[in-house]
């Protein structure tokens, strides 16, 4: 109830009228049952953005951070989410990923959308990054098609750190399913999941035109933030007077 109050009434409206997104191949995502869409992630907005542009409802996972802040804050950031149909994940510990893979089949289950970002954090500087071979393991295990998805401009109007967007162009384009059935059976197989999540990163690739870059969102930002703690560390310190 209250996610079409969001989609259609309060907060749809508003982002279609302030971002006036130019939408593309949107006869791609199936008008019935289950299927993945799979997207980059360059904002915080495009977690409203692409569903306030889908005619159907689509549940995305999101990261459990999001479902446990303190204070009233936190209720009400966990009760916005839950509403507008997400599913915490932890992403932390060795369970983490078979954790998502359950919730996600859970959703494909009741043939419904299912949302994923396969880069599994957002981009911090708007480049693609490599894909978590999670997505691949649910369309395997679903026998579902990926939709491939690109975000365009929301990393201009809402980078990192930036809480309140800027008004800037934006272009969600949607690609034409991949159908993987020719993989049926081998969701256990470490090669056969790299490939067909490569696969999907190239079709989003080809869709927003970003710069590539095979190594893990999450293993560059901790190797980056690595290095600038150990630059302050080596600083010279001004001498106290």
């Amino acid at each position: 109830m209250f996610y079409n109050l969001l989609k259609y009434v309060l907060l749809g409206p508003l982002l279609r009228l302030v971002f006036r997104p130019r939408i593309e191949g949107l006869e791609h995502v199936p008008s019935s049952g289950a299927a993945i869409v799979a997207g980059n992630h360059l904002s915080f907005s495009d977690h409203f953005l692409m569903p306030a542009v889908l005619k159907r409802r689509i549940t995305f996972l999101a990261k459990a951070e999001y479902f446990t802040g303190p204070g009233l804050k936190g209720r009400l950031t966990a009760f916005f989410f839950h509403s507008a149909g997400q599913i915490p994940v932890d992403r932390s510990g060795k369970e983490a990923g078979q954790a998502a893979i359950r919730e996600g089949l859970g959703v494909l289950g009741k043939g419904e959308l299912l949302g994923i970002y396969p880069e599994g954090t957002r981009s911090h500087d708007g480049r693609l990054y490599k894909g978590k071979v999670g997505v691949a393991a649910m369309a395997l295990k679903a026998g579902v098609p990926v939709v491939p998805c690109a975000m365009i401009g929301t990393f201009e109007a809402q980078p990192p750190g930036r809480k309140i967007p800027r008004v800037h162009p934006v272009v969600i384009r949607f690609g034409e399913p991949l159908d993987f059935s020719r993989y049926a059976g081998m969701e256990n197989e470490k090669t056969i999941l790299r490939a067909v999540t490569d696969e999907i990163m190239y079709a989003i690739l080809s869709l927003s035109g970003q710069e590539y870059v095979d190594r893990y969102a999450a293993d560059v930002k901790a190797a980056e933030a690595g290095r600038e703690a150990e630059e302050k560390r080596r600083a010279p310190r001004m001498p106290l007077r």
